[in-house]
């Protein structure tokens, strides 16, 4: 966490090929731990919002959520963890899931209007970023359907 950073952080949260299912945006100078829940809190998938497939059913994170409260609402969700821990877990063992978040934030960053931030109002801002995901959406629902 850098206090005195400014600008925004975006927040995704994709499926498990790398599709942006929900996304966010926050100040730069808060910490990431703290966008996590308002993503998945408000998440539902279809009509019924007390269906099975109507929220994630396990959440890979990296060491910046290691953080005890956020574990306990997960679990309190019904939310299957795996969540590197500090000083614990090295980095290399989420390799495996990490490149797919790393690879939607480089789908979502290669539209020109959002990296870098031109901007002014954080909705703007917020509303390019729904824009993006839906093309990438649009464009991984084409490369299946041909």
């Amino acid at each position: 966490m850098d206090r005195g950073k400014p600008g925004s952080k975006m927040h995704v949260l994709p499926d498990a090929n790398g599709l942006p299912l929900r996304v966010g945006l926050s100040a730069a100078n808060t910490h990431d731990s703290l966008g996590l829940k308002p993503m998945v809190a408000h998440f539902h998938i279809g009509h019924e919002s007390h269906s099975d497939h109507s929220k994630p059913q396990r959440l890979h994170a990296d060491k910046a959520y290691d953080v005890p409260d956020l574990r306990r609402w997960l679990h309190s969700q019904q939310i299957g963890v795996r969540i590197a821990r500090k000083g614990i877990d090295s980095s290399q063992r989420l390799g495996r899931r990490r490149w797919i978040i790393e690879r939607t934030i480089s789908w979502l960053t290669g539209y020109r209007r959002l990296s870098p931030r031109y901007e002014r109002h954080p909705r703007n801002y917020l509303a390019f970023l729904g824009l993006a995901a839906a093309f990438c959406c649009y464009k991984r629902l084409g490369k299946l359907t041909m």
